[in-house]
């Protein structure tokens, strides 16, 4: 779906395919005609955007063959489908019984992750619509923080690699003349878990550069997990000449009381085996410009480690990295972030200009929620996505972007 911005630009918002997680190039077609197309058909759209998840072993069969990676091309135009963004964060595997920590590996120290993300680059530039000249990707932040952060080397190694990675995509542009930017997404428990954290490291590959190829790709969850206000991170971003290359609209789990008995056994419901559901507390509010770290932000590497015992305090709100559908929240007593998506939303695009040009819709947890609220076919879930796009579109129109044909 696109917008005109009332200063003339072109917002992008689609919605990610690894929801329907596809490890194989036959899979990636497959759910082009499963789920994407069905979904277009309900928006009533002639075209909708797709951040395409390409894991390791569709990437190599697309890169290593011109004829299949002509054939997805033929596909999405067929199926009314465009590609302008790429999630390059998990690199296999995301379709598992568990998926946990698994989802971080291979980290940027790991030169297999340099040249996943170089072909997914080169994917990218081939796969964009006639008309379109730059893409994004999000990539994982580093790495999980351990034991990352205690090895000197890892890290210097790992801005190597995106220093390396932004002089391939200089080159790319030469050749193609399609500008293709990478965006590290922050997480909470990696070693960049909050805006603040990416600042080094992307001002040190700028610097290193002479451009600003690597940004950072804002998630709206992720934010509000660790309890970031988006003005005063926004802020910081502008301020160190951060790009935000994109931004994914998702939205977290929220528990006011997690003291409460009746709260306590709510959230257990979303504590499942698949993911990673990190899950954090503030005992205090923020101060004006204050960062979340220094008012005593607390977690957990999962919410059912949250619940256990007195892990995590629970005298004041708790946030965990669920992504709940944003059209959806869950029933009392819990609700979801999605003030915090709706204010990240307003500073970006609701100005004179855009400060993002990509915007996608990542909510891959679908069949993850508690079992009376998974979708149980096809037909709900392309549903939900399309009532999830709808939503986003309509933030957009109130904020003055009108949708294009």
């Amino acid at each position: 779906m696109r917008f005109r911005h009332p200063d003339g630009t072109t917002v992008h918002l689609s919605y990610c395919t690894n929801v329907h997680p596809a490890e194989t190039l036959d899979g990636v077609l497959a759910q082009l005609r499963d789920h994407c197309e069905p979904v277009r058909r309900r928006l009533g759209r002639d075209r909708l955007g797709i951040g395409l998840w390409l894991a390791k072993d569709a990437a190599h069969a697309l890169i290593t063959n011109p004829a299949a990676l002509r054939g997805l091309r033929a596909e999405l135009d067929r199926r009314g489908l465009e590609v302008v963004t790429l999630n390059g964060f998990p690199y296999e595997g995301f379709g598992a019984e568990e998926v946990k920590y698994r989802v971080y590996k291979p980290d940027w120290a790991d030169p297999e992750r340099l040249a996943h993300t170089t072909d997914l680059a080169r994917l990218l530039a081939a796969l964009l619509p006639d008309d379109a000249t730059e893409g994004s990707i999000s990539t994982l932040p580093l790495a999980w923080r351990t034991p990352f952060d205690s090895d000197p080397d890892a890290v210097a190694t790992a801005h190597t690699a995106l220093t390396t990675l932004a002089e391939r995509l200089d080159a790319l542009e030469e050749l193609t003349g399609k500008s293709i930017r990478i965006a590290l997404e922050p997480e909470p428990g990696c070693t960049v878990e909050t805006t603040a954290d990416a600042i080094a490291p992307l001002t040190y590959v700028a610097a290193a550069t002479a451009g600003n190829r690597i940004g950072i790709c804002i998630d709206t969850c992720h934010l509000a997990t660790s309890f970031e206000d988006p003005h005063t991170a926004l802020a910081a971003l502008a301020a160190a000449g951060v790009t935000i290359p994109k931004v994914q609209l998702s939205a977290a789990l929220h528990a006011e009381e997690p003291h409460l008995p009746e709260v306590r056994a709510a959230l257990a419901a979303f504590a499942e085996p698949r993911f990673l559901h990190q899950t954090r507390t503030l005992p205090r509010a923020l101060r004006a410009g204050e960062t979340p770290s220094a008012a005593g932000l607390r977690g957990t590497d999962d919410l059912g480690e949250a619940l256990a015992g007195d892990a995590l305090p629970d005298g004041a709100p708790w946030r965990s990295h669920f992504h709940v559908p944003l059209h959806s929240p869950p029933a009392p007593p819990l609700t979801s972030t999605l003030p915090v998506l709706q204010d990240t939303l307003t500073r970006l695009v609701g100005g004179p200009t855009p400060r993002t040009r990509h915007l996608e819709v990542e909510t891959y947890t679908w069949q993850a929620l508690p079992p009376e609220l998974r979708p149980r076919n096809r037909t709900q879930l392309a549903d939900g996505i399309a009532a999830e796009l709808t939503l986003a579109r309509d933030l957009l129109v109130d904020l003055g972007l009108k949708e294009l044909p």
